[in-house]
């Protein structure tokens, strides 16, 4: 299923493809905040234009809020 991302849709299957860059682990996907999530890493990868940021520098760590 597509959820638009600021009027781009994101393809959740993509889930299925892509892992934390950090441990290697599976994502979850975050519809609210449009972002992939990495609970073994605390980390939250941003979606922009539709396009998942999988650098864990530009990534949000979950601790922060």
């Amino acid at each position: 299923m597509n959820d638009p991302i600021g009027g781009i849709p994101f393809d959740r299957r993509m889930l299925e493809a892509l892992i934390c860059p950090q441990t290697q682990s599976t994502l979850e996907y975050d519809a609210d905040h449009h972002e992939l999530v990495s609970r073994k890493a605390g980390l939250a990868f941003p979606i922009r234009d539709g396009i998942p940021v999988m650098l864990v520098d530009e990534a949000r760590r979950l601790d922060e809020g």
